[in-house]
């Protein structure tokens, strides 16, 4: 078995940004709760993740949305040289689990987590609208603008190279 006890399962690949001249490095980012646990989207454990976040400066936010048992995010490098994603997500994860106001709920992450480079402003769009409406697949909200958890800490503009 390996280290997630799923059997069967693989380690996701963490491929690392391509950099084009003069374009946004943009990445779309899930994070499962340990066991998909619905240990989430309660305003107190939003606010943890939104001050983790801001204290992870080195990637920056852009729109997020909270599910019970997982996250979405959208972000891209605040610093360069860039430090790399796995370390910064390693960071915030860790804070977040040594806030965590309720400690018998530890551990709080799967060990692995999915990543992947948008290549352009449409598909952070069309990504963004695609996770939106999961408080409606999940009969949570009708109209995915009712659901709390959701959120936009920056606006990360999309970059083209000309």
């Amino acid at each position: 078995m390996n280290s997630n006890s799923e059997p069967g399962r693989k380690h996701l690949p963490h491929l690392p940004p391509m950099e084009f001249h003069n374009q946004t490095i943009f990445q779309y980012v899930t994070v499962c709760a340990n066991k998909r646990r619905p240990i989430l989207a309660r305003p107190e454990i939003v606010q943890l993740l939104l001050n983790c976040w801001s204290n992870a400066n080195h990637w920056t936010v852009g729109r997020w949305i909270v599910m019970p048992d997982h996250l979405h995010l959208f972000c891209t490098p605040a610093k360069f040289p860039r430090t790399p994603l796995k370390q910064w997500m390693q960071f915030w994860r860790n804070e977040s689990t040594r806030h965590w106001p309720f400690p018998d709920e530890k551990p709080i992450w799967q060990s692995d987590y999915f990543d992947r480079q948008l290549r352009s402003g449409e598909s952070y769009h069309q990504k963004w609208l695609y996770v939106w409406e999961n408080p409606i697949k999940k009969n949570f909200v009708k109209k995915p603008e009712d659901w709390p958890f959701q959120g936009e800490m920056n606006v990360i503009q999309w970059h083209e190279a000309t």
